[in-house]
């Protein structure tokens, strides 16, 4: 599985630890948003959850592990763009929970808020049981079905109900928009990895040489 971590100003100190948890996960890792309160520019929930939505809908990874401090606002965010289905997670069982039953391609954490003691501990243990079982897997099991309906009918509302992304480009605010792109690891990284047949690569690639000059 390719697996993005997208971390904003608020809990960037907690990037190295979100690293060190997913060390022993055997999946590839890339480390895309802040990584540590030094790194420039500093990104907000807002610009992290266009950015994971980006990724996502380019196909450049399959999970994108994202937060904030109560996790509110990151999966807010993430959740106005099509094709993401993200999830608040604060312990392990909601890890497992929401990888068996929702089967989403996005959480988010909350880093800061009831962050103490074991911390750490927990963030590995969050993400041991994400990622231990194969998606939807169905709980209970005889479950299964149902349940891949639903995501089936929710997919199709998310569909129905959002700009496809690329048009969303056109009427988001620029500012926000270029301030992520910006962001040298990530406009590479997706630029490298984005599917180009998909749409929205088009438009983030123009978008990128005129901010950036990256070719």
């Amino acid at each position: 599985m390719r697996i993005a971590v997208i971390t904003e100003v608020s809990t960037a100190d907690k990037n190295s630890e979100i690293m060190r948890g997913l060390e022993s996960s055997n999946h590839q890792i890339f480390n895309l948003g802040m990584k540590s309160a030094a790194s420039s520019p500093h990104l907000t929930t807002v610009e992290t959850g266009f950015m994971s939505a980006v990724v996502l809908n380019l196909k450049c990874v399959d999970l994108v592990i994202g937060g904030c401090g109560t996790g509110q606002g990151y999966m807010n965010s993430v959740l106005q763009y099509p094709g993401v289905v993200c999830g608040l997670i604060t312990n392990p069982l909601d890890a497992w929970l929401f990888s068996q039953i929702n089967a989403g391609n996005c959480i988010s954490l909350a880093l800061n808020k009831g962050y103490g003691w074991a911390g750490e501990i927990n963030l590995k243990y969050i993400f041991e049981h994400l990622l231990e079982t194969p998606a939807g897997g169905g709980y209970p099991k005889e479950r299964k079905e149902p349940q891949r309906q639903i995501r089936n009918n929710l997919r199709a509302v998310s569909d129905a109900v959002h700009y496809p992304i690329e048009n969303a480009l056109k009427v988001l605010d620029q500012d926000m928009v270029e301030h992520a792109l910006k962001y040298e690891d990530f406009y590479k990284f997706i630029l490298e990895n984005g599917q180009s047949d998909i749409p929205l690569y088009k438009e983030i690639k123009q978008l990128c040489e005129k901010i950036v000059a990256y070719v």
